[in-house]
């Protein structure tokens, strides 16, 4: 498992100074609804919470 997960998403609840996310866990889905991604703007991060 990744030791560190990057994240420049600072509006997320879940990001920390160093761009680093800090949940607890990760959950990225395809837009498909399956597993067949075959791009970075096929997925989704589910973990997002917003800060506001």
């Amino acid at each position: 498992m990744a030791k560190d997960v990057m994240c420049e998403v600072n509006s997320c609840k879940y990001w920390a100074n160093g761009n680093k996310c800090n949940a607890s866990s990760i959950s990225i889905v395809s837009h498909h609804g399956g597993s067949q991604a075959r791009t970075t703007e096929e997925t989704d991060c589910k973990t997002f919470e917003s800060k506001i």
